[in-house]
């Protein structure tokens, strides 16, 4: 199979995996897993922070800095299209009693006005605005990134008002090979940011949380509390390091494949709406005459192609290590074929 799904299927090579072989380990709970804390240290660097923690999970490194950063009742500003609202059960309201405030952004990325209008008065019947969050690379916003400029304007405005930023740093990664701008930067003025190495780095699990010492420490306590806590996490922490060391050109190539790939469909006459293709995600629409998503999902799978669908005439398409430029001919041939019909 041709499989365009998601970069969370990326699926391990050979070599990663033979590098868990080698790794020393210990147990994690007592500090003496030497892997983890080398992945840790590392991204702690990358990212400019004082230390960082080895999460199972990104979903668990948002659902933790909520929990941190927040008490119940308290709000977190983020964009509608964001993870953390859809695609983490509820967890905020369901584990920490916080609420979400949704802004309606352009492509997952909003701004220092959207920001300054969220903001709560101080009132004892209102939520309390306590946390900004910013998800780069957008990921329902066609995998857009954030530029510069409109970061360092949120995270201000939000820091002018006395909130706690939080970066949700999935895929930062990929903004950072397609800019040149190094991750450091990004996450200069946020509070916490994680990185995931379960998308285009290729790793079978595992995501790291930077922030402060402070923050750490607070970090690994609601990470026993949720059970996320680990023996010898080195056999997860080994397949991360082999990816900081190989596959950060993997994330060139994924994003170089995407945007070939989108240039190509975008020509179709059925092919609608199509985000702008900053990284290695696609997301279109069809038009009303064409098949619904799911019709062509199926058909596209007889083909020995996998898409996503996220909605009725929304697709998206995600380039990983699955995929190569073969596998980029393949999907647009059977698009053209599907929607030509």
């Amino acid at each position: 199979m041709h499989d365009f799904y998601s970069d969370t299927k990326s699926i391990p090579t050979k070599s990663m995996l033979e590098s868990i072989v080698l790794a020393p380990l210990g147990d994690e709970q007592k500090a003496e897993d030497p892997t983890t804390a080398m992945l840790e240290e590392r991204v702690a660097k990358i990212l400019g922070k004082e230390k960082a923690v080895f999460m199972i999970s990104g979903t668990m490194c948002n659902e933790i800095a909520v929990r941190v950063h927040c008490r119940p009742g308290d709000e977190v500003i983020c964009d509608a299209t964001s993870h953390l609202l859809n695609f983490e059960c509820g967890s905020p309201a369901a584990l920490s009693g916080v609420v979400l405030q949704p802004l309606q952004g352009t492509n997952g990325i909003f701004n220092r006005e959207d920001v300054r209008k969220a903001m709560r008065p101080k009132s004892r019947y209102m939520p309390v605005s306590k946390m900004l969050l910013v998800e780069q690379t957008a990921n329902l916003g066609g995998g857009a990134v954030w530029p510069l400029d409109t970061i360092d304007a949120v995270v201000d405005e939000a820091k002018a008002h006395g909130l706690v930023a939080h970066m949700d740093g999935a895929r930062l990664l990929n903004a950072v090979v397609k800019t040149g701008i190094p991750a450091e930067r990004y996450a200069k003025d946020f509070d916490t940011v994680w990185i995931d190495f379960s998308k285009g780095l290729g790793a079978p699990c595992g995501a790291v949380i930077a922030g402060s010492a402070e923050f750490c420490h607070e970090a690994w306590r609601q990470k026993q509390a949720l059970g996320g806590a680990m023996r010898q996490s080195g056999v997860l922490a080994a397949a991360c390091l082999y990816a900081l060391d190989n596959n950060i050109e993997q994330l060139v190539a994924d994003n170089n494949l995407a945007a070939s790939i989108g240039e190509r469909i975008s020509h179709i006459p059925k092919v609608t709406n199509m985000l702008p293709v900053d990284s290695n995600i696609i997301v279109f629409d069809v038009a009303s005459d064409a098949p619904t998503a799911a019709n062509i999902v199926d058909q596209l799978e007889e083909r020995g192609i996998l898409l996503g669908e996220f909605g009725e005439r929304r697709l998206r398409i995600v380039t990983c290590l699955n995929v190569n430029e073969e596998s980029g001919d393949k999907v647009v041939k059977e698009l053209c074929s599907v929607l030509s019909d």
